[in-house]
């Protein structure tokens, strides 16, 4: 009888190991997809802006990280079309770099702001 109790243990000891492996796989493929047009429309409503410039490398990253969700940004163009001046509007809001996001306390971001510190920083929450 003592035969057949180490192969049942190292049987058991396999399918449980499997049975983590597949658990964790699932665990860490089950990422939530960021609610971007949600973000977009409530920072819009907040009245928070973006300050870019079209040949700005970071302004276009931040762009493709809200993909077509940023039509809802309020995006201001600062550069003029030649790329060597500033638009009224930035020199106005005194824009220095780019991306500069402005949010309505009349603080200032300058740089590439995630999902999350947009979120954070204008008390968002995604709808459950």
């Amino acid at each position: 009888m003592k035969t057949y109790i180490r192969p049942l243990i190292i049987v058991l000891v396999i399918l449980l190991a499997a049975a983590l492996v597949a658990g964790w796989y699932n665990y860490s493929s089950a990422k939530v997809t960021p609610d971007y047009e949600g973000l977009a429309k409530h920072l819009t409503s907040q009245d928070v802006k973006m300050y870019g410039a079209f040949w700005c490398h970071i302004c276009i990253k931040q762009e493709k990280l809200f993909g077509d969700a940023f039509q809802y940004i309020t995006y201001i163009e600062s550069s003029t079309p030649d790329g060597r001046g500033q638009t009224d509007a930035a020199k106005e809001a005194n824009i220095t770099q780019y991306p500069t996001w402005v949010f309505p306390d009349g603080s200032r971001v300058v740089g590439l702001m995630t999902y999350e510190q947009l979120s954070k920083k204008s008390n968002y929450s995604p709808p459950s």
